[in-house]
């Protein structure tokens, strides 16, 4: 028994050893938070500056350019860079409907490692008939060679 308990305690040793090591070494140091929230602060600026001018492309670019991209809303579910373009053209861009302007408010960018962050928010659109639609959003970003882009969007509205 005691020679079992002597293992356990030495096991349990090593085992709190090779996480201090990891540290030490940078394999589990938190990843510079504060530059990673400013570059997706920085591209999310930039989405409101593109949908403010009425440039979806521009927009777009914050969106990982894959077909494995997902997209919320509405309860239905989008897949793909292009589809998620097409479903902004027909809510904002098509006849009788228009962009507005965008407002992003409660920006939370929660880092959840050195390559994936999930961001929580609030948007608000004012319409040029006075309307003002709004809801929240979660995003789930990560870190390509190119950038951080987000690979999945969430998006509910509030009731009109």
């Amino acid at each position: 028994m005691q020679r079992l308990l002597a293992v356990m305690c030495l096991l349990l040793f090593l085992c709190v050893e090779l996480v201090f090591a990891a540290q030490r070494s940078g394999d589990l140091a938190q990843p510079n938070s504060a530059d990673s929230k400013s570059d997706i602060e920085q591209i999310l600026r930039q989405q409101v500056e593109a949908w403010n001018r009425h440039n979806l492309e521009i927009f777009m670019q914050g969106y990982w350019h894959s077909p494995q991209l997902t997209f919320f809303a509405g309860g239905k579910v989008s897949r793909g860079w292009d589809a998620a373009l097409e479903r902004y053209r027909k809510e904002y861009q098509s006849e009788e409907h228009e962009m507005g302007r965008l407002e992003f408010a409660d920006l939370n960018v929660e880092m959840l490692g050195s390559d994936v962050a999930f961001v929580r928010g609030a948007y608000h659109l004012t319409m040029s008939d006075g309307k003002q639609p709004h809801g929240i959003f979660t995003l789930v970003f990560r870190k390509f060679p190119e950038g951080w882009r987000i690979i999945h969007d969430h998006t509910s509205a509030a009731p009109k």
